[in-house]
Order: C-alpha cells, then sequence, then structure tokens
C-alpha cells in the first residue's frame, strides 16, 4: 500500500477503535435523566476529570494555534500553559468548593443562587452567543486546517475537477469542518457527559503519546546524523534569543500582561467557563474534584514539550518559506510522520477536535437546557423534555458553527483571534463570580450592571472607532485587566452604597461529599513553585531593557 493509503486505514482504525471503546463502557449509562445526561450522574472520578480536562483544553485551537503562535514569538507563548497551573490551584483551593457546595449544573446556576433569577439569565445568554458565535467555529476551523495540513487532503482529492468551481483546499476545509462537526453532534447529543468524558480520556493518552512524538520525531529529522540530542543543541543555537520565557513589547504577549489580561483570561478559562469546569461539577466528591484539577495541572506543566517547541522547530524547518504560522504545525506533522503513524496522529487529533467540539456543545446544551428551557420557556417540562430540548439546540448549534467556521480562514493568527474574543465575555462573568463569592452585600442589580457594561464596553473597545484606536494602544490584555478592575471596583462600591438587605448565606444542599483531599494544599503549593522555577529558568529580562 502507498503512504496515503496506510495513512488513511491507521486513521479510520484508531478513530473507529476510539468510537467502540467509549460505547462498550457507557452504553448502560443514564442518558435519559437530566442528571444523567448532563452531569453523568455525579459519578466522575479523578482520572475521568484530569483526562477530559486535559483533553478539551487540547483541542487544536491549541495544537495548531498554540504553536503558530510559538513560530511567530517563540518560548514566550508559553505563558498560556505554564501560568494556568495557578489558575487550576485556585480552581481546587476557592471555586470548586463553592461550586459543589451548592450543587449547581452551570455557572450561570450558581449566579442565580448567589444573586437572582434574571442575572442567571443574562449570564446563560452570553455564555451561549460566545459559544455559538466564537468557540464552536473556532474549535472547527483550527481543527480541519490541521487534518488539511496532516492528512495533506487537498492531495487526496486531486481528482476534483477544478471546472466544479471549487479550489481544493477549501474544499478540503468544508469537507473536514462539517465531517468532524457531525460526528462531534452525535458524541455530545446522544451521549451526555460521561459518554464526552469517557471518550476524552481515551483520546487524551492517544494525543499525549502522539504530542511527545512530533517533537521527537522533528527533534531527530533536524538533528541529522546527530540525531535527537543534535537536533535539541542545534534548535537551542539556532533560536537562543526565542528561548525566552518572557515576552517582548513587540511579541503577541509582552511580560507585563501576565499579570493584568493573561492571568485573568486562565483564571476565568479554568474557574469558571462552563465548557471547561462542567465535568468538574460531575465529581463524586470534592475529593475527587481536586485531586482530577490538580493532576491537570501537573500534566499542563509539561505542555510546552508539545504545544510550543514543534512551532519553535518548524520556524527551522521552514525557514524562507512562505508559509502563515497556522499552517506550520500540520506541515511539520505531515513532513516528519510515517505513514502509519501519520493516520495514528491524525485520529488523536480529531479526538482532541471532537473532545472540545463536544464539549462545548454539550455544555451549551446544558446552558440552554437547563437555564432557559426550564426555567424561562418552559417551567413545567418534565426530564425527557428537558433532554430533548437540549438536543433539538445542540442540533441547530452544531449546523450554524459549521456554516461560520470555513469563514474564519481570512483571519491572520487563530489563537490571536480567539483570546481576543474570549475576553468579551470572560472578563465580565469571571468578575461577577469572584466578587458574588467573596462579598455577601453585593445585590443582583450590581451583577446585572457588571454583565452588560462590561460585555458592552470590551465590544465598543475592540469594533468601534476611535476607541479600538486606544485599546490597540494599551494593548488588549491590558484593557481587559483595567475594565476587570473596574467592574470589581463598581460591584463593590454599589454594595456599600446599597446593598442587599440581608447578607448572602451558602447552603450545603448535600450533593457530593464534601470532605477536602488532605494533601491539596501541599499539592497546590508545588504545583505553583514548579511554575516559578520554570519561568526562571527561562527569563532573560534583557529583552525588555532593549525595547525600552
Amino acid at each position: 500500500m502507498d503512504n496515503i493509503t496506510i495513512t488513511i486505514v491507521s486513521f479510520l482504525f484508531f478513530t473507529g477503535l476510539v468510537g467502540l471503546l467509549t460505547w462498550w463502557i457507557t452504553h448502560k449509562d443514564d442518558h435519559d435523566s437530566s442528571q444523567g445526561y448532563f452531569l453523568a450522574g455525579r459519578s466522575l472520578t479523578f482520572p475521568l476529570i484530569a483526562g477530559s480536562l486535559l483533553l478539551t483544553n487540547l483541542s487544536t485551537e491549541q495544537m495548531v494555534g498554540l504553536n503558530g503562535a510559538a513560530f511567530t514569538d517563540g518560548l514566550c507563548v508559553m505563558v498560556w500553559e505554564v501560568v494556568c497551573v495557578i489558575a487550576l490551584v485556585f480552581m481546587a483551593w476557592f471555586f470548586l468548593p463553592r461550586f459543589l457546595k451548592s450543587g449547581v449544573a452551570t455557572v450561570p446556576e450558581y449566579l442565580e443562587i448567589r444573586f437572582d433569577h434574571q442575572t442567571q439569565v443574562i449570564t446563560n445568554l452570553i455564555f451561549l452567543v460566545a459559544y455559538v458565535g466564537i468557540l464552536l467555529p473556532i474549535i472547527l476551523y483550527t481543527g480541519a486546517t490541521g487534518m488539511v495540513g496532516i492528512l495533506d487532503v487537498p492531495a487526496m482529492l486531486g481528482n476534483l475537477p477544478e471546472s466544479a468551481g471549487v479550489e481544493r483546499g477549501t474544499f478540503a476545509l468544508w469537507l473536514i469542518v462539517w465531517a468532524v462537526g457531525i460526528i462531534g453532534s452525535i458524541y455530545a447529543l446522544f451521549g451526555g457527559l460521561r459518554t464526552v468524558a469517557v471518550s476524552d480520556t481515551i483520546n487524551g493518552v492517544g494525543l499525549l503519546v502522539g504530542g511527545f512524538l512530533i517533537t521527537v520525531f522533528a527533534l531527530s529529522q533536524f538533528g541529522g546524523d546527530a540525531g535527537f540530542s543534535g537536533g535539541v543543541d542545534k534548535l537551542f543555537a539556532e533560536q537562543r534569543e526565542r528561548f525566552n520565557s518572557v515576552g517582548g513589547l513587540q511579541s503577541s504577549v509582552p511580560f507585563g500582561t501576565i499579570f493584568s489580561g493573561i492571568f485573568l483570561l486562565n483564571l476565568f478559562y479554568w474557574t469558571t467557563n462552563q465548557q471547561i469546569i462542567q465535568r468538574t461539577f460531575g465529581a463524586s466528591s470534592l475529593a475527587e474534584g481536586q485531586k482530577g484539577v490538580l493532576l491537570t495541572g501537573a500534566l499542563k506543566l509539561l505542555g510546552p514539550l508539545y504545544l510550543v517547541i514543534p512551532g519553535m522547530i518548524a520556524y527551522s524547518v521552514f525557514a524562507g518559506d512562505d508559509i502563515k504560522a497556522d499552517q506550520a504545525y500540520g506541515l511539520l506533522v505531515n513532513k516528519v510522520l510515517p505513514g502509519p503513524l501519520t493516520g495514528f496522529f491524525a485520529a488523536a487529533m480529531i479526538g482532541a477536535i471532537l473532545s472540545s467540539f463536544n464539549s462545548a456543545l454539550n455544555s451549551s446544551c446544558t446552558l440552554f437546557s437547563l437555564g432557559l428551557y426550564k426555567n424561562v420557556i418552559n417551567p413545567e417540562a418534565t426530564e425527557h423534555e428537558v433532554v430533548r430540548s437540549g438536543k433539538i439546540f445542540g442540533w441547530t448549534v452544531a449546523v450554524i458553527a459549521m456554516c461560520i467556521a470555513p469563514l474564519l480562514a481570512q483571519t491572520t493568527s487563530i489563537f490571536g483571534y480567539l483570546q481576543k474574543m474570549n475576553g468579551m465575555y470572560f472578563i465580565p462573568i469571571f468578575a461577577v463570580v469572584l466578587v458574588g463569592m467573596l462579598s455577601k452585600r453585593v445585590p443582583a442589580y450590581a451583577a446585572k450592571m457588571a454583565l452588560i457594561a462590561g460585555f458592552s464596553i470590551i465590544a465598543i473597545g475592540y469594533f468601534i472607532p476611535p476607541f479600538d484606536t486606544i485599546v490597540a494602544s494599551l494593548h488588549d490584555f491590558h484593557f481587559l485587566g483595567i475594565v476587570f478592575s473596574w467592574l470589581v471596583i463598581l460591584m463593590l462600591v454599589i454594595g456599600e452604597v446599597r446593598p442587599r438587605e440581608t447578607e448572602f448565606v451558602q447552603e450545603d444542599v448535600g450533593a457530593v461529599d464534601m470532605t477536602p483531599w488532605e494533601y491539596a494544599k501541599q499539592a497546590g503549593w508545588a504545583l505553583i513553585v514548579m511554575v516559578l522555577l520554570i519561568y526562571v529558568t527561562f527569563a532573560d529580562f534583557s529583552v525588555l531593557e532593549s525595547a525600552s
């Protein structure tokens, strides 16, 4: 068999194997009740939580997008992988106990308990608009872009007649987008959260193995006769200045932004983002949830090895070639992996795409069904009707996302676009959740004002002249930090001037055992120390002096 046939056969084999194993493990699960469908019956243990958290994050906006950012800026973009470990520690210590204590299925549901029903509805709507218009299309687009490069899909479509009026690359992009969208929808909408978590964990093993293999094969090939160690030495010698954890002013992540927008975006993503943290709501106990979150933090420390280094290798391998940054990773995989392993890694990549897509889709269904359908549209709905409404909504959302995704092909940097767009809803929602947890007297109308004002101000700052010029001069991430600070101060001032009549008291509804993991503090501090050591080891602050 030729290489293309071997690649396709191995790809179909590994993809089918994951689907079969997932069905075998979950086919007897409860998929009819809202608890079983949306929260996996609160039965998830720490390996499933960690595996699902890791792979939901490790989709192609990370594999393709972050390696593309490393192709452009070097090691400093590891900030997105390393600093998030601190956010995961805060999730285990502070946020998760409060979410599980209230027994909620969604973040907006928690805000309804803390504030009021209208706050929950506004937050639901913001989440849904962001997921449908931003997150789901980006997942599909980056996934399709990576797959087109890895499998060289345009070459497979070589017999497509040019007279069809469609350029092969464009046709390949649409084909992969719709294939992944349909398969991901089947996973998410027929299986529920536990199916998503199990398939995530199985795919996670393949993705981690494949990600490390890319780095090893690429360095070995780059090193020539000297092999892997020679590749390491050659890469460091060629890019010594780019092996710097400190980003200069011209990079996409200037050092100062770590302490403003970047840290806030990481905090929201790992503590308040429904798509990510929903699997922690399905934990069988607080201890299992904390272990799962902290294990995810430990695994994220390895992230730069397969999410940053391959992009830097591609910078040297494709030096002088006119390629877009977001094409670098797929082209590198296609260049360094043999046929059977290319098929295996393509299957793992499909798993990663499916993981993020079906997790976001499952979260969208949860937000709609439990937040809007059950609470607003049809309060008398039966369990069957609630689950059915989620499936209908999910298919509608999936089709919309599949139509939008290919239109992102004109974007310069998909990872930069993702982080910028995320800020519109990350910042106001995180500000409201944090103030709600830290204060007892801030009233509901302060939260509603912050949600609407925050979303509107960031959108105006991004898109409306002359405000967009002012924001560009500040840097997007500093702008997000300023807006966050203003929203927090606004809510606290309102809480002092016109506080709620009685202090908020959170009740333990007894959803799970709330006994914390006895080593949660020690494990968290160990992870924070490791983050600081990694940063110090690769820091060269002279880049800031030369910039000034």
